[in-house]
């Protein structure tokens, strides 16, 4: 029967009954039913994951119904983790239970996508018989055909347009740009590799073989911890998130676990039941505050200060007062607080200066090799000072002796390392530690004790220990006379004292008393099984590195890192590309040619955002008093200046000239290799003919030309002065409310009086939905969704290796991004053939970190050559030279073939070389050797994704065990340490791309990373420095507590010091429409979202029905109602950089004092027009501006060493300051207008702008 029948007959359907009237039999249609069952029904499962940068880097089934997916469900088969842990699953999110909308939702880009005006203007060029290349000029070269589409970016006007047509303009344009400008004015951005690697090779492999720049992510981002490198000489190496579970102490601060790190959060609140104790750091009643013992209500920005006062508890109690057995052997062993440094006279007392170093003795202790790069300790067994094994001139030079055995380095005896020369000392002097606290001493001078020591150049220095001065700088009373020490913990007058630190935080002194005496206590017993966790919201600090740095202060005077259960657990993007040494060689294009153009974003966008022209810093006011100061008078942007200059850091473009053509002028006058190529670069710089291009960023030569964004949304949830883009990249309508001038104050940087809009030719995005970025775009390529391709993704949260998987084939006319490369590189390879051919091209490089570059600048003094303080000599007092061929005929030829480079050169990861002949013969057989006519048949193909993920599997050491045997074979060498049982139980694995489809699989132990993949200890970082002896990749071989270049004396950053946030001023210039109503002066924040990680997510139908359906601000109740602002509510956050319109979020959980806005919430999502600025409502970087630091430029030493997203300026923008106030319902302006002439010339707020 019909269910319309059933329902006329509903009172006549029961047609019987059994068990007494309790049962009913009926005769009914059941048909509808069939909607609730085919909803679940499927034709396939496929797993895959999602490539968004949320760490949890979890496993799916994707279902497929009729070709499209249907839903998808978590995938619950991870492989164990031990009996006595919780397992990683189930792991998954209602984010990831909710991407299935996107592949078939209205945000979609389904097709080619193109600026209507460029489409035109260029079919007008080729309809007048140009070719490709020629067209491209013709527009670029007429100023009002290039500003009639540059102009209107962001206010839409896209058409839809054909591979063929889009991919030929793109190619065109970027054979254009090598032509007329160099490669290296064309620029690739892209993050976290690790969440979908083969598409992120993909566009990093086409850009490295052309010549362009490959731009770092983790430092733009800030989530690179700037820290890590200077204390350990790693990037970032953290524990598993199963390891929290082995903590017996956990101090979260800046990292909310239950909302950013939803699918391991159970390991964090699981161990509270084994009794461990949890202190959560927060200024805010965060998600994270509610699973503590203990919440501390830090005052933001002042977590340092905290940390200090927890360590002065530490070190007092337990290094100076009970000597802790097990943390004085850690000390003596791990960490530099042994070190010896040289006392400089300033004043009436002493400052710290350099490490003493084998080269001051008199025959150099018998250290021949590197003895300027061997520190000094003083040996308790022989009373002598001795240069003992393990630091980094042991490393380059020689083998066997870079290892933490406790041994001198010349005789290989037996030694045991001095931490003080208390009873044994000279005398004790007076020793100032700078101190940058507002209404205090700026330079706090304490007694230390020290040695009087004659050195080989005959001058008589006083010296002591690392440990010796730390203990001074804590303000610890050692009874040794003077003032600024502590004579209680209520001290509050002297700094970092928990009484003082209460003075900065508004944290109770006798809860950082107490914890800081738990953690160590704790510590004491377990051996180091003390852990903190963090993540962004102290990271994005300007002073980040000191937060982080005193936090790792308390961690290592505890013994807590290297052990399981124990150390730092710093959290951000997902950034443990694990295969890493596969995967390299393929993304920038290494089996073709070396070294790849690799650039610093964040001094990228600083200089061509024109950020640089609104610095409110002055870089002076940051120094310290007692430090060398030769820079003094420099401006932060002259600072990055110098350090290009001197091959500390990269710069893009690097020189103002096209470095093909540089190559040529070199060949014309003679040259005739690289190295004559090289010193006829020197000689143009010498004489002032070239320059580097930052010296002179908005000279039109020295501008980016060609951008290219995949896998990313960069002008939206990313960039850090969000308006300057607008303004002075794209050259669109932008909100900023200032003209740039504070700038004008630089000596290195040339000022031209008004700084350039639209810099950019063209920019491409490649995108699956139309985003913030996409909207400024010029050319939006379709590509395929996670569900749409195959692909790699690992992960920091867990040791699992695991895929994207094609459920089903790419939506429309996407594709996927490896392809989409391809695409361009075929098209490319016809055009250059024709407009370049064969070219050389001159590479700048900075002196790289793990190669013995990084031993350029001895005694950590930088002399500039510019200024006559030395010559300029490549690979030491200027960047490496390096000549590349190139051949632009046959770029796609080597885009789908792994090159020869792998077997005439082999691997290297971290300063290891390898020999990859073997895998290279075995990749022939795996893939199928290409057949394409050309140089790269023969060789094995990468012509399809999962060729590329077996080629990175197969030559990685994680991935394959000959790989590892090899690598650690290698590391064995150097250190003279047998490693190999930390492999051998898994030589004979060969990961595939089928083994992970069927189940992810655990990644191999490798010395790539510090940590290993063990049945008894779970990951964790440092591990195999402890145990192994390995040492860290530092100027010492140990853990720094000390940081002796003078760039960080200047700063006064030789030891890890409070600095309180700085004041950028930006809400001192707000219209007095805003000024003379009520509002309110806010700290900005802006943590991870609950709802979104950069920004996916949070766009999608079911997300935004989840909260207010678009941009919000969460704000103190007791604050806004002061100003009459009621949950809600319009309001309208403003200061110089620009202005963001948002719903109001009143919540009793916000402090007074701070404005958060999560990140990130897009502006093309219900955002209203901004009433001050006449603009669109911003974003939640509309009102910020990024700062460099120069300690962070700081390179060739040791740990100090660029390297790509390792070590340089960081994006951070967290210190802003903002003005709030209400917009009432009848002022919202929506915008919705049509674009007039007069509209689309107003790219400016009214009133700022050429007058």
């Amino acid at each position: 029967m019909s269910h319309f029948l059933d329902r006329l007959r509903f009172f006549d359907k029961v047609k019987e009954t059994f068990s007494n009237g309790h049962g009913i039999v009926t005769n009914e249609d059941r048909n509808w039913e069939d909607a609730y069952r085919n909803r679940w029904r499927h034709d396939k499962v496929v797993r895959s994951t999602h490539g968004v940068n949320c760490t949890g880097g979890c496993s799916w089934k994707i279902f497929v119904k009729n070709g499209l997916v249907s839903f998808e469900m978590q995938q619950t088969d991870y492989p164990r983790t031990r009996e006595d842990l919780p397992n990683h699953e189930p792991r998954g999110c209602q984010r990831g239970a909710s991407f299935s909308w996107y592949l078939y939702s209205p945000h979609r880009i389904k097709y080619p996508m193109i600026r209507g005006r460029l489409l035109d203007l260029y079919r007008a060029e080729r309809k007048a018989g140009r070719d490709p290349v020629e067209a491209w000029e013709a527009i670029q070269k007429d100023p009002a055909k290039r500003e009639k589409y540059v102009h209107v970016r962001g206010l839409g006007g896209f058409v839809r347009t054909s591979w063929d047509e889009v991919t030929e303009i793109v190619a065109a344009a970027n054979v254009y740009t090598i032509k007329k400008w160099g490669p290296d004015r064309i620029y690739g951005f892209s993050p976290i590799p690790a969440m979908s690697m083969i598409s992120y090779a993909a566009g990093a492999r086409y850009l490295s073989l052309i010549g362009a720049a490959c731009g770092s992510f983790y430092d733009w981002y800030c989530d690179l911890p700037a820290a890590s490198p200077q204390t350990w000489g790693e990037q970032t190496d953290v524990p598993e998130a199963a390891d929290w579970y082995n903590s017996t102490y956990l101090i979260i601060t800046g990292a909310n676990l239950p909302m950013t790190r939803t699918p391991d959060a159970h390991f964090a609140t699981e161990v509270r039941y084994k009794g461990t104790k949890i202190v959560s750091m927060a200024p805010d009643y965060a998600e994270y505050v509610k699973f503590a013992d203990l919440w501390m209500p830090v005052k933001q920005g002042t977590d340092a200060a905290a940390f200090l006062a927890m360590g002065h508890v530490a070190l007092k109690e337990f290094l100076v007062e009970k000597q802790d057995p097990y943390f004085t052997e850690y000390a003596r062993k791990y960490t530099d607080l042994p070190m010896q440094v040289v006392l400089r006279k300033y004043g009436e007392g002493y400052v710290s200066d350099r490490n003493l170093r084998a080269s001051d003795f008199d025959n150099n202790l018998g250290e021949a090799n590197n003895p300027e790069w061997k520190t000094i300790v003083f040996d308790k067994k022989s009373g002598r000072f001795i240069a003992p094994n393990g630091t980094i001139g042991f490393r380059w030079g020689e083998e066997g002796k870079w290892n933490l055995l406790e041994k001198a380095g010349a005789d290989q005896a037996e030694t045991e390392a001095e931490l003080t020369c208390m009873g044994s000392h000279d005398e004790v002097v007076s020793v100032g530690f700078p101190h940058f606290v507002p209404g205090e001493p700026a330079l706090l001078y304490r007694n230390v004790p020290a040695r009087r020591l004659k050195l080989a150049n005959g001058e008589e220095a006083f010296v002591t220990s690392v440990f010796d001065m730390q203990v001074a700088q804590y303000g610890i009373d050692r009874g040794l006379g003077g003032g600024n020490v502590a004579s209680s913990y209520d001290d509050a007058n002297v700094a970092y004292t928990p009484a003082w630190a209460a003075k900065q935080t508004g944290v109770k002194a006798a809860d950082l008393e107490r914890t800081g005496r738990e953690f160590a206590e704790n510590a004491s017993k377990t051996r180091g099984r003390s852990m903190v966790i963090m993540g962004a919201a102290i990271n994005h600090w300007y002073h980040n590195d000191l937060a982080y740095r005193a936090i790792m202060n308390l961690l290592h005077m505890c013994g807590c890192v290297g052990q399981t259960g124990g150390g730092w657990a710093h959290y951000v993007g997902q950034e443990k590309l694990r295969p890493q040494a596969g995967w390299a060689p393929i993304a920038f294009a290494l089996d073709w040619q070396r070294p790849p153009r690799h650039m610093n974003s964040t001094s990228f966008w600083y200089f061509h955002t024109d950020q640089w022209r609104y610095e409110t810093v002055d870089a002076d006011s940051l120094l310290s008093p007692a430090g060398p100061c030769r820079n003094k008078g420099s401006s932060l942007a002259d600072y990055n200046v110098k350090a290009v200059r001197m091959g500390w850091l990269p710069s893009a473009p690097h020189f103002n000239r096209n470095p093909i053509e540089l190559a040529e002028e070199a060949a014309r006058a003679g040259a005739t290799d690289e190295a004559s190529v090289s010193k006829y670069v020197v000689d143009q710089l010498k004489s002032g003919a070239l320059d580097v291009s930052f010296a002179d960023p908005d000279a039109e030569e020295n501008w980016p030309r060609n951008l290219i964004v995949w896998r990313a949304n960069l002008i939206g949830s990313s960039a850090k002065g969000h308006e300057y883009f607008l303004k002075h990249l794209l050259g669109a309508q932008n909100g900023v409310m200032q003209e740039g001038g504070a700038g004008n104050n630089c000596k290195e940087v040339k000022w031209r009086e008004h700084g350039p809009t639209g810099k950019l030719d063209l920019m491409v995005d490649v995108n699956f939905r139309l985003n913030s970025t996409g909207a400024y775009s010029d050319i939006i390529l379709p590509t395929a969704t996670w569900y749409e391709k195959n692909d790699l993704n690992t992960t920091d949260m867990h040791p699992f290796i695991h895929p994207l998987g094609e459920a089903v084939t790419p939506g429309w006319e996407s594709k996927s991004d490896w392809q989409i490369f391809r695409t361009l590189a075929k098209t490319f390879t016809a055009l250059g053939a024709k407009h370049l051919g064969t070219r050389k091209d001159v590479v700048s490089l900075p002196m790289q970190h793990d190669s013995p570059t990084e031993l350029a600048t001895p005694m950590g003094v930088g002399k500039d050559w510019k200024h006559g303080e030395c010559e300029p000599i490549p690979g030491k007092t200027m960047p490496m030279l390096k000549l590349v061929e190139r051949d632009y005929g046959q770029i796609y030829n080597k885009y789908i073939a792994l090159g020869p480079l792998m077997v005439k050169l082999g691997n290297n990861v971290k300063g290891l070389d390898w020999d990859t002949t073997q895998e290279y013969e075995e990749l022939k057989k795996c893939n199928y050797p290409v057949q394409v006519e050309g140089v790269s048949k023969g060789m094995p193909s990468l012509e399809e994704d999962i060729y590329v993920c077996d080629s990175v599997m197969r030559m990685a050491p994680e991935t394959n065990g000959e790989v590892a045997h090899k690598s650690w074979s290698a590391l064995s060498k150097k250190t003279g340490i047998d490693h190999h049982h930390l492999y051998a139980g898994r030589h004979e694995d060969k990961i595939t791309f089928r083994d992970i489809v069927a189940q992810p699989r655990k990644i191999i132990t490798a010395p790539t990373w510090s940590g290993i993949e063990s049945e008894t200890v779970s990951y964790t970082a440092g591990y195999t420095n402890i145990h192994e002896h390995i040492p860290f990749r530092t100027l010492t071989g140990r853990a720094h507590f000390y940081q002796d270049h003078e760039w960080f004396l200047d700063f006064g950053e030789g030891f890890c010091t409070y600095k309180p946030p700085v004041d950028l001023k930006a809400h001192e210039k707000v219209p007095d429409s805003v000024r003379n109503k009520p509002h309110l002066t806010l700290s900005w924040i802006t943590p991870h979202s609950k709802w979104g990680i950069h920004s996916s997510y949070q766009d999608n139908l079911r997300m935004l029905n989840l909260f207010r359906g678009g941009p919000y601000v969460w704000l103190s109740e007791e604050e806004a109602a002061t100003i009459g602002i009621k949950d809600n509510d319009w309001v309208e956050a403003i200061n110089a950089n620009g202005a963001t319109v948002a719903r109001a979020v009143v919540s009793q959980r916000i402090p007074r004092g701070m404005a958060i806005m999560y990140h990130a919430q897009e502006k093309n999502v219900n955002v209203p027009g901004s009433n001050t600025t006449g603009k669109r409502g911003g974003i939640l970087n509309s009102v910020t501006r990024v700062i460099v630091k120069p300690t962070n430029m700081v390179g060739g030493y040791a740990q100090l060493a660029y390297s790509f997203n390792y070590y340089g300026t960081v994006g951070c923008q967290r210190d802003e300051v903002v003005v709030i106030h209400k917009i009432e319902d009848q002022d919202i302006d929506w915008l919705e207008r049509p674009l007039t002439p007069e509209r689309e010339a107003q790219r400016n707020p009214v009133g700022i702008g050429k007058k």
